[in-house]
């Protein structure tokens, strides 16, 4: 008996001392999404320049090419990419160094001798939702096709939206044959931060997607967990119009296919 009131005496002490079980570290680091609208005729030279020159030259400079993208259908010649960076500050500092390259200068001036190639650019700077899968560049077992949607919620309902997407969306998804890629919130400070979450999902083809969506929709599931975070918000928690979708296709550089 002494024995084992010794024996239960150690476990009880071992399990007090015992470490507690790791959380999931959080991601601080800081995201850009830029969007380039190249000049008419530049897509192509566009990609070159950066298929030989910028994407090294952006890690040379501590920058993470994290993904490039076309749209499926690129009427407007936009090519989509994400950078990372450990923080904002190292962002600003990163691209001071780029941009005084002498590389980046010869790169850009021989690739410019018959005109700009880019018309148009925006950046929106973004980090990592709590329930984001570990974002980070990776090459599938097949070249899926990614979708990058935005969500503008009504005033004071993005808490709401997370939720919902923390407790349900996320397992749906993948039910529904969808794969996880990264969930973002905008920073502080631009437009729509506050009110938008910002995330990407891998599917096989267009086709999948619509399938995979279809049947989210219909799932009992679902629709049960939008109608109770709905009536507990008295309404929609997105706003009207304020689901934007646009499928991309990774060019033949990303890190990411």
């Amino acid at each position: 008996m002494l024995l084992e009131a010794g024996l239960a005496a150690l476990v009880s002490t071992l399990a007090l001392v015992a470490p507690a079980k790791a959380e999931k570290p959080a991601d601080t680091r800081c995201y850009e999404l830029r969007v380039y609208t190249a000049a008419p005729g530049k897509l192509d030279a566009l990609h070159a320049r950066f298929r030989d020159h910028t994407c090294q030259l952006f890690e040379k400079h501590g920058m993470t090419n994290v993904g490039y993208w076309a749209p499926l259908d690129n009427s407007e010649n936009k090519l989509y990419y994400i950078l990372a960076y450990p923080d904002r500050a190292a962002r600003n500092q990163a691209w001071q160094a780029f941009l005084a390259d002498s590389e980046w200068h010869t790169a850009r001036d021989a690739s410019e001798k018959d005109g700009k190639l880019v018309a148009g650019v925006e950046s929106t700077f973004l980090h990592a939702t709590d329930y984001s899968p570990k974002i980070a560049p990776k090459v599938g077992s097949e070249p899926p096709l990614f979708e990058l949607r935005t969500y503008t919620c009504t005033p004071d309902n993005l808490d709401n939206l997370d939720a919902r997407f923390r407790d349900h969306t996320i397992d749906l998804f993948t039910k529904h044959g969808m794969r996880h890629f990264g969930y973002w919130w905008l920073d502080n400070k631009q437009k729509g931060a506050g009110l938008t979450l910002v995330y990407m999902l891998e599917h096989k083809s267009k086709e999948a997607c619509e399938a995979s969506f279809a049947a989210f929709r219909e799932d009992p599931t679902w629709i049960a967990a939008k109608e109770a975070s709905e009536k507990e918000a008295d309404g929609s928690l997105t706003a009207p119009d304020g689901v934007k979708s646009v499928l991309l296709v990774p060019t033949d550089y990303s890190p990411t296919k």
